[in-house]
């Protein structure tokens, strides 16, 4: 066998550069998952005809049952080798399966005595479909959801944290209506609350119906059995999930689809965020702290780079070109099937690698900042003209003539300042009452936040 390749001579960076930040999800999403899972699905599937009463097959042991989950629980990566060697010759990965499993029922006799029940009645896809979805549940669990958990809770603390400081916000790029930073970051934390509700509320499908989904082998092998009330069984009690009664001979995969959509939606949301935080840092409204030794550029020695959220958004945007292709092809296949969901199923990986290091990413980035109130500040203090807003809404409570457009001929496009705004309110023409003037000359653009604070301390509520 030729030498393992170096990281360096990788194609794709998730399995070169990025290669110690894919550990967690490499085991459940590569080929060597894909096996392990098969692997699974054959035993259980195995043990659980041999409760089915079936006619010259008792029901196994304890300690055969033993056996058998051990293959599953301490399947290696020479295991996994063993079925390839055995796939040179089968030009079939799932028969490699059924062979290799069958193989290792060899020198125990109550097992070997039942092995034509291994995969028996079994098209591959009742093998595939059942081992994609039990791959998707593991990253989901695993990995996909507790990274983007940590952004939220990150994200969490510093609406809490920030919920108090004004911050001048920016409509059409243009000075608006005073915000909150910790409420700027509360709009992103609900946004992505529910959609990381839509990940986890995917229910994950699975069918073990035969070759068409009509049981055609199971009734004409055993024509009283209830194969549609067994096959859920093992779907739904043995392996957790959700069991498909009506499909061809392929799971159709509409379920991959609305998972998929729903990471890319809350991928989205943080490719939203991650340009907003790169255009905060820009206008210096966060600082980012330094690390001995790096370089921001190899020719400009002052600058540190907002690399983190532009490598996320990279990564995002690959992750969704990924995901969309698989939501989009995946429900799609010729007649009762055709092979181009298995090849694109083999990416899988891919995708939401490209998803788990933009939130990697991501979450080095935000751990990296830290607030520079002065900028905010002297933001503020050079954007009076916002308190326009205030004056005239003001000015219509207590019916005064043309405020909106009073307050337009005096602002706007102009350059206005705390004298000149106060100058306005002070104007003896002004027909407000005394209190409301002393309310208003009391007013900076930083007190004019309204409930921003209270809504961004609710959002840890």
């Amino acid at each position: 066998m030729p030498p393992p390749l170096s990281t360096l001579m990788a194609l794709s960076p998730l399995d070169g550069r990025y290669a110690p930040k894919m550990a967690p999800l490499r085991p459940l999403l590569s080929e060597f998952g894909l096996m392990h899972r098969r692997v699974q699905v054959e035993v259980e599937w195995f043990i659980a005809l041999s409760d089915a009463g079936l006619e010259g097959f008792a029901p196994f042991s304890e300690a055969a049952r033993g056996l058998l989950r051990g293959l599953v629980v301490r399947f290696s990566e020479a295991d996994a080798q063993a079925i390839k060697d055995i796939e040179k010759t089968t030009n079939h990965d799932v028969k490699a399966v059924e062979y290799w499993l069958k193989s290792r029922l060899e020198n125990q006799p109550e097992l070997k005595a039942a092995s034509e029940f291994v995969h028996f009645a079994c098209t591959s896809e009742d093998i595939n479909n059942t081992s994609h979805a039990l791959m998707l549940k593991a990253a989901r669990t695993e990995v996909v959801l507790p990274s983007i958990d940590k952004i939220i809770a990150k994200l969490t603390e510093m609406a809490k944290a920030f919920a108090s400081v004004p911050m001048l916000s920016r409509t059409h790029g243009q000075t608006a209506s005073p915000t909150t930073v910790g409420k700027e970051i509360a709009n992103v934390v609900a946004r992505l609350r529910t959609a990381r509700l839509r990940i986890a509320d995917v229910k994950l499908l699975a069918k073990m119906n035969g070759a068409v989904g009509n049981y055609n082998a199971h009734l004409v092998a055993y024509p009283n059995k209830d194969w549609e009330a067994f096959s859920r069984q093992v779907v739904e009690q043995r392996l957790g999930l959700t069991f498909n009664p009506y499909t061809i001979q392929i799971e159709p995969h509409d379920y991959m689809a609305e998972l998929f959509d729903a990471v890319t939606r809350t991928n989205t949301i943080l490719i939203d965020w991650s340009r907003d935080v790169w255009g905060y840092i820009s206008l210096g409204f966060f600082k980012q702290k330094l690390k001995d030794g790096e370089v921001g550029s190899s020719a400009m020695p002052h600058k540190v780079n907002p690399i983190d959220f532009e490598n996320a958004e990279g990564n995002f945007g690959l992750a969704n070109a990924l995901l969309a292709h698989l939501s989009q092809k995946l429900p799609i296949s010729r007649w009762q099937r055709d092979l181009t969901d298995s090849t694109v199923l083999r990416n899988m990986g891919v995708a939401l690698g490209y998803a788990v290091l933009g939130y990697d990413s991501l979450s080095r980035g935000l751990d990296k900042l830290e607030l520079n109130r002065d900028a905010l500040a002297g933001d503020l203090d050079h954007a009076w003209e916002v308190l326009a807003e205030a004056i005239q809404t003001v000015m219509r409570r207590h019916g005064l003539p043309q405020p909106y457009e009073q307050l337009k001929a005096f602002t706007r496009g102009k350059p206005m300042t705390r004298e000149l705004m106060q100058g306005f309110i002070n104007d003896p023409g002004l027909a407000l009452p005394a209190e409301e003037k002393a309310r208003l000359l009391a007013m900076t653009p930083a007190d004019y936040t309204g409930l921003a604070a209270s809504l961004a301390q609710r959002i840890g509520s």
